[in-house]
């Protein structure tokens, strides 16, 4: 029997446990290993519990047990460039470490479709130049940069993952609705794409079968959609009548929602279909909610 595998995952939340989920179910259990850090002592000791190999980083300091990184094969960071201004934590602490490595056979980095700013809906591609208007963007697009540089300086196997919206078990329009937290907000022309949590799985695992140092991804559903039109479908879903429409200008939302509306643009995903072969589980929030409705 051969080695198996290792993945670490620098902030391992949704996506990083997605991708573990598909990579068990997919190669088996047996053929992999997997390490990870969370800010969260708790989250490390519930995710210790799942055979993942957890460990405290906040990016103020190395890891502690820096060996699981060295072993890995694969590394994925999913953490956040912080707020701060001072960059990507993991690079700050590990460039070194990683730069000298000659045996990584792919870093995903995950950014987000953030990084190309407002479009006022027009399509965008990973060719475009990376334009973020809002401070988030800004530090991704930074980060990115970044984990490019060191990629090509020092031939490592880097590649970033520009995802759209995640919606997936626990967390969509579904959840919004029952808690009555859900708000059908209309602001004319606009656009917002998304991604099935499942299918961000299914593209790094795409990825990781086919590296492309240096590589850029939209991760991005087939059809963008104004807001409102998935919160009226969830309802229909539910069977319950959706919240009454709310012209943009009247409607109370918090700072951080309202500066998603800022930013209008319509995600392409062509490239991870013909460059990784990657048939959508979950084309559009239509079939994305209703297998949500079935779990």
């Amino acid at each position: 029997m051969s080695n198996p595998r290792t993945l670490f995952c620098f902030g391992l939340g949704y996506s990083a446990l997605a991708l573990i989920e598909r990579l068990r179910r997919q190669d088996g259990a047996a053929n992999w290993l997997f390490a990870g850090t969370s800010r969260n002592a708790e989250k490390c000791a519930r995710l210790a519990g799942q055979g993942i190999d957890m460990q405290l980083f906040d990016g103020t300091a190395p890891l502690g047990r820096p060996d699981s990184l060295h072993q890995a094969e694969y590394v994925l960071i999913s953490a956040p460039s912080e707020a701060s201004g001072d960059g990507d934590p993991v690079l700050r602490q590990h460039a070194e470490d990683l730069a000298r490595r000659r045996d990584l056979r792919w870093i995903g980095y995950l950014s987000t479709t953030g990084v190309y700013g407002d479009q006022g809906g027009a399509w965008v591609d990973e060719s475009m130049p990376m334009t973020p208007s809002q401070q988030r963007g800004r530090r991704r697009a930074e980060a990115e940069a970044a984990w490019f540089a060191l990629g090509a300086g020092h031939g490592l196997p880097v590649h970033s993952f520009r995802l759209a919206g995640i919606y997936g078990p626990g967390r969509s329009t579904l959840e919004s609705l029952r808690q009555g937290k859900a708000h059908r907000i209309i602001k004319p022309g606009q656009y917002f794409s998304r991604i099935h949590v499942a299918d961000i799985a299914q593209v790094l695992h795409a990825s990781m079968l086919n590296p492309n140092p240096g590589a850029a991804y939209n991760v991005a559903d087939d059809e963008p959609a104004p807001p409102q039109e998935v919160v009226a479908h969830a309802a229909g879903l539910l069977g319950i009548t959706p919240p009454p429409e709310v012209p943009f200008e009247l409607a109370e939302m918090t700072p951080m929602a309202r500066s998603f509306y800022a930013e209008n643009k319509r995600v392409s995903n062509r490239r991870i279909k013909q460059e990784l072969g990657v048939t959508l589980l979950y084309p559009t929030y239509r079939e994305g909610l209703a297998a949500l409705l079935q779990d």
